[in-house]
This record gives structure tokens, C-alpha cells and sequence, in this order.
């Protein structure tokens, strides 16, 4: 009989190689974007499930969705491709019993997950973890996964993470400077499609990426150039921590009042944001279309896809194609209350526009910058009970604008909030004037607190 020969060739160097060798409980890969700390992870969980029958592993992320365009794009175009054309691994999509999942003729089995669906990941036991992202997940969630390391099928049980640097507090780095994690520091001349690792020379690839990094200001540039863990110099939202203003998905009750907010792009981000405000007036970011390149009136059929039903179907009838959400046969309900307000940015066209396809009116946002940031500066700080009275749920954004992530750009209100900063040009005034970039969230933001906070409540009519 004759055996077929599988070749698969990666060369790992640097911190690549570090992470393959390392036998740590917990280890992360921290440096900047595009050093190759995804891949290195991948391959080393791949190498484990090949050698080691029977082995479970786990690729997981703050939400599954988010997974799709990242880190099982690599995994299949890079990692396992010959093992997925050799028939070796094949992918199962999951059934109420188990989680998709990647398995192996040999027995092996790696899971892929999300922590907004714990629980159908936490029910089974692992080797190994790989987690994308790391500083997306909180300590509990982190925490939560080493619980379920106790496989044994292989002599050690690890959880190994990949992550961009994040703010200096995040406890992630806490959780690194007390020892409890390894950190393997990363460059981007660990990484051979950027830097030939023969000669140490800079490929074309390479030039052109380094050339987008370096293209970056700020906080951003610090992070995903330099790979260091750095606030903001000139933050305007010092109050922001993400262990306190950033909460998994919840159920919203029905009783809870909805705005939205709109700030209206284009090359530029528009954003609609919808908020949820609670019976004691604390506001709640939890959902969001954060997107260039679409029209105004896309961006509200869009929006109404996301609140609406269709309560009489006409799928049925056999039409292909068919969106209930034009069709005149189909009764559509809304599954959570309308907006008390749609809050816009004054673009007389753009409002129209969304007004006619909406079928709501808007209402003008209040604009004035200074007393917007310090009434939203205010809804961060600690209310009397204890907690903030502005907060983002993790993980808002609908879909993700990929040319925004190609490009290094935030993709969300999330991202933008810590790299919101005073303009610190000299002659300027300190603190007076925010820098007009990467602000779309943050402008939207201020409308929603400007709303509740600096002006009445609006009269609301339905067209």
C-alpha cells in the first residue's frame, strides 16, 4: 500500500517560533498588526491535532461572527489548506449537539466559538485554546476557558492568544505583568511575506503594508506600527475603561426607550447608532451600522432589516431572491420599540433621503462640540449607584466594513474611543477643539447625549 505524502511548509521565526516551542499555561502574542501572531497560533494548534490523535482544540473569539473574516480565513487558506484538499480535516457546521468544528481523520477536533455563545463551547474539554483578539474578551471570559483545559490528551494544556496592544491598564497587561500570562513580544520582521528571512530585507508586500502603517496617527500609530501599549496622549474620554464601560449582550427589555443617531458618510463612515435607555436614564449603545461606500437609502433599508419581521411570508410561494422587506404582499412588524427620535447630522439631502425610506421623520442633532463632549465626559464618570450612565455593548457593529480593517481604520464606535483626541496644534487652545479624524462614532455619541442632556425631548411624527 502506498502512503500519500502530505507537504505543508511554514518557516516560523522570531516570536513565531518562541509561541511553537512554548509550553506555558497561558501565553499571548502582543505586537503590532501584520507580524504574523494569527498564523504562528493557527499552525502550532494545527501541528498539535495532526500529531496528537484524539487531541481537541479550539479556535475562539469574543463573537463567532467576527471569526468568519479573520482568523478561519488563514486557517483555511494558509494552515490547512492541503489537509482540507487531502480530505485529513473536514469541516462539520455544527448541530444543536456540537459546535462547528474542524475534524481530523485521526480523531482530532478543532471547535470554533464565540464567547456571546459560551455555553455551547464551555460544555466540552480541551487541549488547547486559541483565542483571536484577546483584549476583546474580558478576564472572566479568559478566565473561563482555562477552566475547560483539562483534555489530556497531549502533555500540556495551554491557552495561547494573538492581540494588538490595547490600553496600558487593560487587564490583559496586568495579567502579563504579574506573571500569570507569558508575554512573547512580536515584529514585524518575525513575519517571511514582509521581511525575506534570509537576507532581513523588506519585501514589495512588505513595503506597501509598512507603508499603510506608517501612514497611521496617533494612538493607532503607537499600537498597530510600534506594537506598544499606550493611552492616548490628549485623551478626551480619560474616564473610558473598557472593564467598566464595555458589557457582554443582554437581553434589552421591551420597556426601555430606543433613539437613534445618525452621522452621515460616504468615503466616510455613516453611522447609525441605536440606543437603549434604561428606567433610570443610563444609555445603552447596542447596535450599530458603522459602513462607507453605500448609499443613504441602503443604509435604511438596512436599518429596518434589523428591527423588522415579516409575519406573513410569501417565501413560501417558491420566489427566489425575495426580500420581505420590499415586497408590497409581505405585513412586516417591528420586533423591539421605534425610536422616540432619529437623531441626524444636518445634511438637508441625506436627511430627506432617509426620512423617505425610513418613513420616519428626524429630528436635527444638536452640534455644538465643547458642551457635547464634557456632558458625555459626565456620563462616564461613576453615577451615585456606582456605575456609568453611558455604556457600548461589545461587539455592536452589524458587519464589518472589511476596507475600513484593511486600511487600519477603527470599524466601530468602540474602536474610535480611544484614540479620540484634543487638537494639541500650536496656537490652538488646549482642550477645546477635538482632532477631526476617526470621529464618526464619537460624533454620533455626542448627539445621543446632547439629546438627552442639553435639550428637550423632540415631538416625533410617523410619515
Amino acid at each position: 500500500m502506498t502512503t500519500a505524502q502530505l507537504e505543508h511548509i511554514y518557516q516560523p521565526h522570531g516570536s513565531a517560533l518562541d509561541v511553537m516551542h512554548c509550553r506555558a499555561p497561558e501565553v499571548l502574542m502582543s505586537g503590532p498588526a501584520g507580524t504574523g501572531k494569527s498564523r504562528a497560533c493557527l499552525e502550532k494548534l494545527h501541528l498539535l491535532a495532526l500529531a496528537n490523535p484524539g487531541m481537541r482544540g479550539i479556535i475562539v473569539r469574543k463573537t463567532l461572527a467576527s471569526l468568519g473574516s479573520t482568523a478561519l480565513v488563514t486557517w483555511r487558506e494558509w494552515v490547512a489548506k492541503e489537509a482540507i484538499a487531502a480530505g485529513i480535516v473536514k469541516w462539520y457546521g455544527g448541530s444543536p449537539q456540537e459546535s462547528p468544528q474542524y475534524r481530523y481523520t485521526n480523531g482530532s477536533v478543532i471547535t470554533v466559538g464565540g464567547m456571546d455563545k459560551a455555553t455551547r463551547i464551555m460544555s466540552s474539554e480541551y487541549d488547547v485554546a486559541y483565542v483571536q483578539e484577546a483584549t476583546e474578551l474580558t478576564e472572566t471570559d479568559w478566565e473561563a476557558i482555562t477552566t475547560r483545559l483539562r483534555n489530556g490528551r497531549i502533555s500540556f494544556q495551554q491557552l495561547m492568544a494573538d492581540c494588538n496592544p490595547d490600553v496600558p491598564h487593560h487587564w490583559l497587561k496586568r495579567r502579563c505583568d504579574s506573571g500569570r500570562t507569558r508575554m512573547l513580544l512580536c515584529r514585524h520582521e518575525d513575519n517571511p511575506v514582509l521581511f525575506d528571512p534570509g537576507t532581513g530585507q523588506i519585501t514589495e508586500r512588505g513595503r506597501d503594508y509598512i507603508g499603510k502603517l506608517d501612514a497611521l496617527t496617533g494612538v493607532r500609530y503607537q499600537r498597530l506600527r510600534r506594537g506598544l501599549w499606550v493611552a492616548a496622549e490628549g485623551l478626551i474620554y480619560e474616564e473610558f475603561d473598557p472593564s467598566v464601560h464595555l458589557v457582554d449582550p443582554f437581553t434589552i427589555p421591551s420597556s426601555w426607550t430606543r433613539w437613534w443617531t445618525v452621522d452621515f458618510g460616504f468615503t466616510n463612515p455613516f453611522v447609525l447608532q441605536m440606543w437603549a435607555e434604561d428606567p433610570d436614564g443610563r444609555l445603552f449603545l447596542y447596535r450599530e451600522i458603522y459602513r462607507t461606500r453605500r448609499l443613504v437609502e441602503d443604509h435604511a433599508r438596512h436599518a429596518l432589516s434589523l428591527v423588522r419581521r415579516c409575519t406573513d411570508c410569501c417565501q413560501a410561494r417558491g420566489q427566489r431572491g425575495h426580500s420581505c422587506h420590499t415586497c408590497d404582499d409581505c405585513h412586516l412588524e417591528w420586533t423591539e420599540p421605534k425610536p422616540r427620535a432619529v437623531i441626524c447630522d444636518h445634511d438637508a439631502e441625506d436627511r430627506a433621503t432617509l426620512e423617505r425610506h425610513l418613513q420616519m421623520s428626524t429630528s436635527p442633532a444638536k452640534k455644538s462640540v465643547s458642551d457635547g463632549i464634557q456632558a458625555a465626559q459626565s456620563r462616564l464618570k461613576a453615577a451615585g449607584d456606582g456605575r456609568p450612565r453611558l455604556v457600548l455593548v461589545r461587539g455592536a457593529v452589524v458587519e464589518l466594513d472589511t476596507e475600513l480593517e484593511d486600511a487600519k481604520r477603527p470599524t466601530s464606535t468602540e474602536q474610535e474611543i480611544t484614540g479620540y483626541v484634543w487638537d494639541q496644534t500650536p496656537g490652538k487652545p488646549p482642550k477645546e477643539t477635538p482632532v477631526k479624524e476617526n470621529d464618526h462614532g464619537m460624533d454620533a455619541m455626542r448627539y445621543m447625549v446632547a439629546e438627552r442632556d442639553l435639550g428637550g425631548r423632540p415631538r416625533m411624527r410617523w410619515l
